[in-house]
């Protein structure tokens, strides 16, 4: 499987991870070593930066782990760059998870504040990365002003649905020249394979690994239907047709006869 690159880091592990939704700190550590993951998003709403022993931030010490700070919770622009410039002189990061959903209902991400608020952080020298819609034309405004990647959804944040956007991801897919991260809605392995079947350059995770009966174990699912589904877009499917094709000749050998 090939490394993946975002602006100035290369990443061996293309499963992304979340923090959120696990029964302890000592449970969600075991769990993203047991992924592989070497980006891990964290909401700065969650975590006390001024405690060393803050239940998230005490667990997240590892050097394989890359911290990504997102601006879940803020409702607008105005907001988000606020809570980005917090989140950098926190964590020490420029690397930002942008999000802005102002509906708590549904939590999907508002396109304008989005895109006006990415063109503020890339002038102020910060990796952004948005979770938007996965709308192709968005996709394109949002590489023109600067992103280091684009994180379409796949289905509603943590409704576990999968690609639901499917048509749409492939389109951003083939047209993008940033990495493309397929964000929220993946609740199974097989949704995560699919994804990177289809050519996304990786996968972010959190309910899905959090909420299940053994977290470790549904990590190391994780991690290996990432690397399944790249290893298999990497080598090429095969192409699907509607009549049948015998994998072997079906009357050379009664030629014999």
């Amino acid at each position: 499987m090939t490394p993946l690159t975002i602006a100035d880091k290369t990443f061996n592990s293309r499963l992304f991870t979340g923090t959120g939704k696990f029964s302890s700190g000592q449970q969600m550590e075991e769990a993203l070593l047991a992924s592989g993951s070497e980006l891990v998003t964290v909401a700065l709403k969650r975590v006390d930066v001024q405690n060393e022993q803050d239940d998230i931030l005490s667990h997240l010490g590892h050097p394989q782990f890359n911290l990504l700070p997102n601006t879940s919770g803020v409702r607008n622009a105005k907001e988000a760059v606020f809570a980005a410039q917090l989140a950098r002189e926190a964590l020490e990061t420029n690397w930002l998870k942008l999000e802005i959903h102002p509906d708590p209902k549904y939590l999907l991400p508002d396109p304008i504040e989005t895109l006006k608020a990415a063109e503020e952080l890339v002038k102020l020298g910060f990796v952004v990365l948005p979770y938007i819609h996965a709308d192709p034309v968005l996709c394109k405004r949002l590489e023109e002003v600067g992103v280091a990647a684009v994180m379409p959804l796949g289905s509603p944040i943590g409704s576990n649905n999968g690609l639901q956007t499917r048509a749409f991801l492939e389109i951003i897919i083939q047209q993008s020249k940033v990495p493309v991260v397929v964000d929220a809605g993946i609740g199974a392995p097989s949704h995560a394979a699919e994804a990177m079947e289809l050519g996304a350059d990786a996968v972010l995770v959190n309910t899905a690994i959090a909420v299940s009966q053994q977290p470790v174990q549904m990590a190391k699912a994780f991690k290996m239907a990432v690397e399944a589904g790249r290893m298999a877009y990497e080598a090429k499917l095969a192409p699907v047709g509607v009549t049948a094709h015998a994998s072997s000749p079906l009357t050379a050998f009664l030629d014999e006869l």
